[in-house]
């Protein structure tokens, strides 16, 4: 069964002027455990707003979500938020970490919502993640001590902390040298694939989404599927998607 299924799923916004601007339509998508996807598309095609969809933080206009097995209608907010903390861990481009604050602080923040053994053993669970990206010398540094693949790595381990089953990275690249990019994705799918879940990447980048199984592209709020060999040819010749 499909960790996230979506199945006709819109999403529209209405305007200042009275009129609609739909953003998704019609969107159909089934990830499972241990998936990896890649979706890619151009600026203003939807990309965040399914990004949002799939992390549970909006709600579609219309069409079928299933979180889990369970439609997101019987989900309260509560419900959701609490789903979300779990079971979802977000990779950002500009990893959206708290300055002033270590790379043990930062990994442990997710931790602080979480219960039981989770919630005592923060600083526990939190050092051996950074140890386990490679920064386990580097627990006491804030970002501004960083280089940005050391900042992006702390965003990995904050992600994984949890031990989601859906992680959703969008852009993790894009703020990386190619080298160094090269590097955080064989990390993130690494890991992904260590903890059996599912990982979602929306980037713009063909090497990126090369590394994927499964490829799409979202233009003007539809998703279609992308044949691999016509990625692994794109990333090779440097074309973009």
């Amino acid at each position: 069964m499909a960790f996230v299924e979506l199945e006709g799923v819109t999403r529209s916004v209405e305007l200042p002027d009275g009129g609609r601007l739909d953003i998704l339509r019609g969107v159909d998508l089934s990830v499972e455990i241990g998936d990896h996807v890649s979706i890619v598309g151009r600026s203003g095609s939807g990309k965040s707003t399914l990004l949002n969809l799939l992390g549970l933080i909006d709600t579609p206009t219309s069409g079928r979500l299933e979180f889990d097995g369970v439609p997101l209608e019987r989900l309260s907010g509560g419900a959701r938020d609490r789903r979300r903390g779990r079971d979802v861990g977000f990779i950002f481009q500009q990893f959206n970490l708290l300055p002033g604050r270590t790379a043990l602080e930062n990994v442990m923040t997710p931790l602080l919502y979480a219960t039981g053994s989770q919630f005592w053993r923060r600083k526990e669970l939190a050092s051996a993640m950074l140890e386990r990206v490679g920064l386990g010398a580097r627990l006491l540094s804030t970002p501004d001590q960083l280089s940005g693949g050391e900042q992006q790595r702390v965003a990995i381990a904050r992600a994984l902390v949890r031990g989601p089953r859906l992680i959703l990275a969008d852009e993790p690249t894009g703020a990386l040298d190619v080298e160094t990019g090269a590097s955080v994705m064989e990390l993130l799918d690494a890991a992904a694939e260590q903890a059996g879940a599912a990982l979602i990447t929306i980037t713009h980048d063909p090497n990126v989404a090369a590394l994927a199984r499964r490829h799409y592209r979202l233009d003007g709020g539809v998703l279609h599927e992308v044949e691999a060999a016509r990625v692994q040819h794109l990333a090779a010749t440097g074309a973009t998607l």
